[in-house]
This record gives C-alpha cells, sequence and structure tokens, in this order.
C-alpha cells in the first residue's frame, strides 16, 4: 500500500471544477452522464483496488472528467507506477494535462492524458487495473460492446475493472425518458449483467455521491499455467 509521504497540493483540481462540470454537462449530457463531478467517497471507493497490487503497476481511467478520481489515483500511486488517463471532452482533457503536469515530480506516477476514445487508443501496455467513469447506459448497446471488448485487450490476468452506475436511473428514465431510451437502458444493464458473469465481482453503494452510485469491482482470475506433458505419456 502506498504510504509514502508526499505533498500533493499542486496536482489538486482547481475550485471552479463543479462550474467547468455541470457547463459540460448541460452542453453534452449524454457524453458527460451526470451533472456533478464525482464525491471523495465515490473517488475512494474506485480507485481502492490498486492497493491490492504490488508495484510497478499500470493503471488505466477512462471518463476522467475534470479529474476527481484522477486525484485519488494520484494520490494512490507512486513515482515507479504509470496512470494513462482517458478523456474525450477537450476542456476536460486540458483540465487533465494541468492536473497531472506535475504529479511525477511531487512524488506521483508518470501520466499520460489522451483525448480520444477508448476504442481508437493502440498500445501493447496492460493494465492492472481499469477506473471506468463512462455512462454507460446513455451510450448505444453496440458502444458499450465495443468498450467493454477493449477493457478486456487491456486488463490483465488478475486485473480489476471498476466502474459505477447510478442508483434509480432506470425506475426515472421508466418515467421521464422515451420508449426508444427505456429500451437503451435495459439492454445496456443487460449487456453489462453478462459481461460481469466472466469475473468475480463486489458491489457496493456509495450514499456519500449526487446522486448515490453503485460501485461494480470485477476481478479477473489468473489462469494456471498449464503442466508440462510428462514425455513417457506422450511417447
Amino acid at each position: 500500500m502506498n504510504d509514502k509521504p508526499r505533498s500533493t497540493r499542486s496536482v489538486r483540481p482547481g475550485v471552479n471544477s463543479s462550474a467547468m462540470f455541470l457547463r459540460e454537462a448541460f452542453d453534452s449530457f449524454r457524453d458527460v452522464g451526470a451533472v456533478a463531478p464525482s464525491s471523495i467517497s465515490l473517488a475512494r471507493a474506485m480507485t481502492a483496488p490498486v492497493t491490492r497490487f504490488d508495484g510497478p503497476r499500470t493503471v488505466l481511467e477512462v471518463g476522467a472528467g475534470t479529474g476527481p478520481i484522477t486525484t485519488a489515483l494520484l494520490d494512490r500511486l507512486s513515482p515507479t507506477d504509470r496512470l494513462d488517463v482517458v478523456e474525450t471532452n477537450p476542456r476536460f482533457a486540458a483540465r487533465l494535462r494541468e492536473l497531472t503536469r506535475d504529479a511525477h515530480r511531487f512524488g506521483g506516477p508518470r501520466t499520460h492524458v489522451h483525448e480520444s476514445r477508448i476504442e481508437l487508443i493502440k498500445n501493447d501496455i496492460r493494465y492492472d487495473a481499469i477506473v471506468s467513469g463512462l455512462p454507460f447506459t446513455n451510450f448505444a448497446p453496440s458502444t458499450v460492446r465495443d468498450i467493454l471488448t477493449r477493457y478486456d485487450e487491456l486488463l490483465t490476468g488478475g486485473g480489476c475493472l471498476t466502474y459505477f452506475a447510478y442508483r434509480g436511473t432506470r425506475r426515472l428514465r421508466s418515467v421521464t425518458a422515451s420508449r426508444e431510451s427505456v429500451r437503451r437502458h435495459r439492454q445496456v444493464e443487460e449487456l453489462l449483467t453478462e459481461y460481469r458473469q466472466r469475473f468475480t465481482v463486489d458491489c457496493k453503494t456509495i450514499w456519500a455521491n449526487l446522486p448515490p452510485a453503485l460501485v461494480w469491482e470485477l476481478s479477473r482470475e489468473v489462469l494456471p499455467n498449464p503442466a508440462p506433458s510428462d514425455p513417457q505419456v506422450n511417447a
């Protein structure tokens, strides 16, 4: 676990991050998926699994927004670790670059901010932990399927994926949204339910968030190496 003494004063998000988040949410709610940044409690729950891995660690954050979860990751990671942050919104991405610019100098991880969709990023890195802040139920099922496929490709054996979903959204949509939106929401939830069956799953509610959120933690088992064959058996 990371217990190194260091200052993170220079990598904290600014006080106007909530205003920026709200403005971007009104401009593009489908991509942002919320009207307030993640709370400290939610950020801590989302990033807790990274402490279970020995260093050097590789961590991927997708859909970072204004950076509350990024900040929690910077506090948990060490100079030998690597953090890749993916964000499609150009204004959020610019803020994330500012947030992480001096992280390594202050004892944090080597950090790279990618202004792109995760499906379009090509690299050979495999990640111990993936922290996803994407609003899955706002996306088309085909898009969610592509994202989950990419997560599968990027997650190491024994790795962990965390994501969250707001409580009560299906019920709210059923009375406020179009029939098409309700159907899309249901299809995405069914897709996520099927996807979770591949993992060891833990789930908990974070009430200290607006709105309250369910944090899903999906742990991939390490497959044992196949036993060497006995030459006499195959003779």
